[in-house]
């Protein structure tokens, strides 16, 4: 089993930044990706950014120039800097993490991020 415990959520002006963090726990030998979701009430899920073991990232075009997601494999981490915020980036946030490629989803419970205009 994994657990993946988000934070850095909160309350941000528009125009500011937040770093979110992920960190992973449990029967863990390496992770294969690990990235970051959100989502908008009564939306779907959507990828926001992710990265994997090699060091390949990928990022929704909505975030493209203002976010960057990274890792720190020897912490089981997962960050995601958050630069130039808007208000429709404010959403709940969620970690995901898959151990082998392809393998199981894991994820967290989410973290609120909350833009103000």
């Amino acid at each position: 089993q994994v657990q993946l415990v988000e934070s850095g959520g909160g309350l941000v002006q528009a125009g500011g930044s937040l770093r979110l963090s992920c960190v992973a726990s449990g029967t863990i030998r390496s992770i294969y990706r690990m990235g970051w979701y959100r989502q908008a009430p009564g939306k779907q899920r959507e990828l926001v950014a992710v990265i994997t073991s090699g060091g390949m990232t990928s990022y929704a075009d909505s975030v493209k120039g203002r976010f960057t997601i990274s890792r720190d494999n020897a912490k089981n981490t997962v960050y995601l800097q958050m630069n130039s915020l808007k208000f429709e980036d404010g959403v709940v946030y969620y970690c995901n993490v898959q151990l082998q490629r392809n393998g199981m989803d894991y994820w967290g419970k989410g973290t609120l991020v909350t833009v103000s205009s």
